[in-house]
């Protein structure tokens, strides 16, 4: 019996409306479609895609939400054990991944790891978060000559990346985006941020002015900081 195939499906940032055409034939065609879980109340990912998966095989995939590296690795390989386990039996799976894989996924360790042990693994791109976002808020994310320069937030991490000329976009502020808010502040480049949590999403959140945001944000909470 030959092996089946693992594809790695982006499913864009929350609205099941950006779902790439590839994206919903691979997720029907599959065998078995593997959701991934980080303990969240609501399962982002599944629900983007509930249209195409009636009567479908699911695997869920728990990757807890930790900075314990060795309790990751562990559910990783757990995850890849159970993918191959799936892929040996013949069947094709899509392992679904919120926005695009590329793009600071948890998917992208898996992958490698079946992909080493000689199983046959596809990446399908998708829309991302801050694309989506920019759009949202009907804007460009650079013109011209401008650089974009995109990196996740940790308030600790951000006084060097704030210092290089070029657009920002800030993913995954969660916690951290009022001490960013505050350090924009003092630099005198809060009126150039805008903010958009859970793009797409029913509880989505549009804050044109960062200043004016209303709480401590969400894990899928972006900024964007245009540059002077």
């Amino acid at each position: 019996m030959a092996n089946g195939k693992l594809y790695g499906v982006s499913v864009g940032p929350g609205d099941p409306e950006l779902l790439t055409l590839k994206a919903i034939r691979v997720i029907q065609e599959a065998d078995v479609v593997a959701v991934p879980n980080i303990g969240h109340k609501r399962q982002t990912a599944y629900a983007i895609c509930e249209a195409y998966l009636e009567g479908k095989e699911l695997l869920d995939c728990s990757t807890p939400m930790t900075k314990d590296r060795s309790v990751v690795l562990a559910a990783y390989d757990k995850i890849a054990e159970d993918l191959c386990a799936l892929l040996s039996e013949g069947k094709s799976v899509a392992y679904l991944c919120l926005g695009d894989i590329a793009i600071y996924s948890t998917y992208i360790y898996v992958h490698d790891i079946v992909v080493a042990r000689g199983f046959d693994a596809e990446i399908i791109p998708g829309v991302t978060s801050f694309c989506a976002v920019a759009a949202r808020l009907g804007t460009a994310l650079c013109e011209g000559p401008e650089r974009l320069l995109i990196a996740p937030v940790m308030a600790a991490d951000v006084d060097d990346i704030l210092d290089v000329p070029a657009n920002k976009v800030f993913m995954k502020s969660g916690k951290a985006v009022q001490e960013l808010r505050d350090k924009l502040a003092a630099r005198g480049e809060l009126d150039r941020a805008s903010m958009v949590a859970n793009c797409g999403l029913a509880d989505e959140k549009v804050f044109e002015h960062f200043a004016d945001i209303d709480d401590d944000g969400d894990y899928f909470s972006v900024v964007i900081v245009k540059g002077a």
